[in-house]
């Protein structure tokens, strides 16, 4: 027995889908980000609970035990994440939407002979499918569990193929006799899909993969409403793969390169597939007395993040470091890449922790044009994002890729715990350049002692 009347559920669902319109809002700006994610919550927090008073729901017992099992393994999880690994966790939780979907549309079969809805079960399963596997193996590329190389086999494009082909033959299958032995069948190529599509990304590739495999998902929980006749799933899941996929465009965008050839780039041999050799070529070392004293003394600094500052944890001794230099009067800004990190927004975020104001923050193309009014850019753990090779080498995975231009500069620092390559694995001409200097170590403790010297001067 329902314990809401259908009107009281209809105007609980426009309240949610509402609620994640607005959260949608309220994340498109670090501004009103917190905001806009509370605002998601809140309207997640009144969907499930209208669906629990709403339907006349089987098994309560499990479905609470279920959620309790859930709550028990998510929260913890979600609080002691480090910043550094909340790309994996949102591959993660991304994969584990896809896989639900897929499930409830696998449970969901039997219920329904219509060939409309087993037609929505089959695109349910396929996508959810695609985004478990592939969030997956995203996953084990940002923990580096695999190879953060492109991983190709010979043949591949033909099992690729035939796997795409075994899909949509089982698919016809699943619609017409409703067999749940095809559609299991079809769950199995749809896992196989997800890796042959992720294993062939490599490198700085990876955020936009996360976003399109996010969109993916979006997909599949608005065919699963679909499926379950619930309309709020169907907007919410809409909502998710509408936005995930502008995103992915954008990014794409961003990196001068188009999603297919994101993602297939590297059977032609055009995508990340770099190096992860150590390079002995000589460079110019400094010392933290030296690199303050450029510091303390310069008119204009910015300031370019990147993934080893959220590794060393070092935001919140940056964030000092800028206040100091403002301190003398420097003007000091921070130039965010959109795919700096290994998701979006990745930078936004590990600034936004250490409170520097989003008044300091540049855009890409906000601040490009004013590095060549720049004393000195400092960058930390940054590597491909301001890599010249994206505009100088045409044969270069990257080539295309609009970069932080920070060549322009007067000076440039590099803080770098090694001469590794970036996360592309590709080698940076900038570390050679007459007016390049490195210090080496790791980000927070060279900040730190960087910081004190600023501090005697």
């Amino acid at each position: 027995m329902s314990l809401l009347s259908p009107e009281w559920t209809a105007l609980l669902y426009l309240a949610a889908a509402v609620c994640f319109i607005l959260a949608l809002k309220g994340l498109s700006s670090p501004k009103t980000a917190r905001r806009g994610n509370a605002i998601g919550a809140a309207g997640a927090l009144v969907a499930v609970v209208t669906v629990f008073f709403s339907a006349r729901l089987e098994n309560i017992p499990l479905i609470l035990a279920a959620i309790a099992v859930g709550s028990a393994v998510a929260v913890p999880v979600a609080r002691r994440v480090q910043m550094t690994q909340m790309p994996q966790l949102v591959a993660l939780f991304n994969g584990v939407g896809g896989g639900a979907a897929a499930l409830v549309a696998v449970l969901e079969l039997g219920h329904s002979e219509d060939p409309w809805v087993r037609l929505a079960v089959v695109f349910t399963m396929l996508v959810g499918a695609v985004s478990f596997a592939g969030s997956a193996v995203t996953v084990g590329k940002l923990q580096e569990l695999i190879s953060t190389r492109p991983l190709l086999f010979p043949g591949m494009p033909w099992v690729m193929g035939a796997v795409i082909l075994g899909a949509v033959l089982s698919g016809v299958l699943v619609v017409l006799t409703g067999s749940v032995g095809w559609s299991l069948a079809l769950l199995g190529l749809g896992l196989a899909a997800g890796l042959l599509l992720v294993l062939p990304v490599g490198g700085a590739d990876v955020p936009i993969v996360i976003s399109l495999l996010n969109a993916f998902t979006g997909l599949a929980v608005a065919a699963s409403g679909v499926v379950l006749g619930n309309v709020l799933l169907l907007v919410a899941g809409t909502l998710v793969g509408a936005s995930g996929t502008i995103l992915t465009k954008v990014m794409a965008s961003a990196m001068g390169r188009g999603v297919t050839g994101i993602l297939f780039g590297a059977f032609k041999g055009g995508s990340t597939a770099g190096s992860t050799a150590v390079s002995d070529r000589p460079v110019r070392s400094s010392s933290p007395e030296d690199v303050a004293v450029q510091l303390g003394y310069a008119q204009r600094v910015v300031i370019v993040p990147g993934y080893g500052l959220a590794v060393a944890q070092g935001q919140h001794t940056v964030a000092e470091l800028a206040t100091a230099l403002a301190g003398r009067g420097v003007d000091v800004v921070f130039a965010i890449h959109p795919v700096a990190g290994r998701m979006p927004g990745h930078m936004n975020v590990l600034l936004a922790e250490a409170n520097v104001p989003y008044e300091s923050l540049r855009e890409l193309a906000e601040v490009n044009p004013e590095f060549a009014n720049t004393d000195i850019v400092l960058v930390v753990g940054a590597n491909d994002v301001v890599n010249p090779a994206a505009k100088s080498s045409p044969g270069s995975p990257i080539y295309g890729m609009p970069i932080l231009e920070v060549v322009q500069a007067q000076q440039v620092v590099f803080l770098k715990r090694s001469m590794r390559p970036g996360f592309a694995g590709i080698e940076n001409e900038l570390l050679h350049d007459p007016k390049t200097t490195l210090l080496f170590g790791d980000a927070k403790d060279s900040l730190a002692r960087v910081l004190g010297a600023v501090k005697a001067l």
